[in-house]
């Protein structure tokens, strides 16, 4: 006899109708979420600029090379080899290594929240998160691992998105510097939008 693998489907008359008693915890954590992913998201925009200076391009065609790397991963590799052959200060280079190490480190908890599934309670709170994503260990491969989206989490949520905040200005206060060192120029201050 055929038995489904398939979860149940939810009963979403019954969501709705409970929903609005939890939305302003769904509103809050899905804010959480949203201001997460758009400070990364100005944070990885910002590296084109970095790629800018290191190729010594101009900022169309670094877009065009940002874009062409299809992942974060290849477009930080390819700034970390370009710091290698263009930046001979090695404080100029240990800050922008570990500007992008903090970068990566918050990565992972934004791809973690970009490639996961929602779980709802019979409120229609979001309580849970099911990873999209493998993991494999020595003796075993487990998909979807479930964390419940409970308080600590959302605070690691906070201090991720002020982190990154605080990397947005970091790398702001290395452009000009990066600039006057790959082209051997005084450094000189320039004035910056917020992000």
């Amino acid at each position: 006899m055929f038995v489904s693998k398939l979860p149940p489907k939810p009963d979403f008359d019954t969501l709705t109708a409970a929903a609005p008693a939890s939305s302003d915890r769904r509103t809050f954590v899905l804010a959480l979420i949203g201001n997460l992913i758009c400070s990364w998201s100005n944070n990885e925009s910002l590296f084109i600029y970095v790629l800018m200076i290191l190729l010594r391009t101009d900022e169309a065609a670094a877009a065009v090379a940002f874009a062409t790397l299809n992942t974060t991963r290849a477009r930080l590799d390819l700034i970390q080899r370009l710091a290698k052959i263009r930046i001979s200060d090695r404080a100029l280079a240990k800050n922008l290594t570990a500007l992008i190490e903090r970068f990566s480190e918050s990565t992972k908890v934004r791809n973690e929240l970009n490639h996961c599934q929602f779980i709802f309670d019979a409120s229609g709170a979001i309580t849970h998160t099911q990873s999209m994503r493998l993991m494999e260990t020595r003796s075993s491969l487990r998909f979807g691992e479930i964390k419940a989206l409970d308080e600590p989490r959302l605070q690691e949520m906070v201090r991720t998105t002020h982190e990154m905040t605080r990397i947005n200005r970091d790398i702001w206060d290395l452009l000009p510097r990066l600039e006057a060192h790959v082209y051997g120029v005084k450094s000189q201050s320039v004035p910056r939008d917020a992000a």
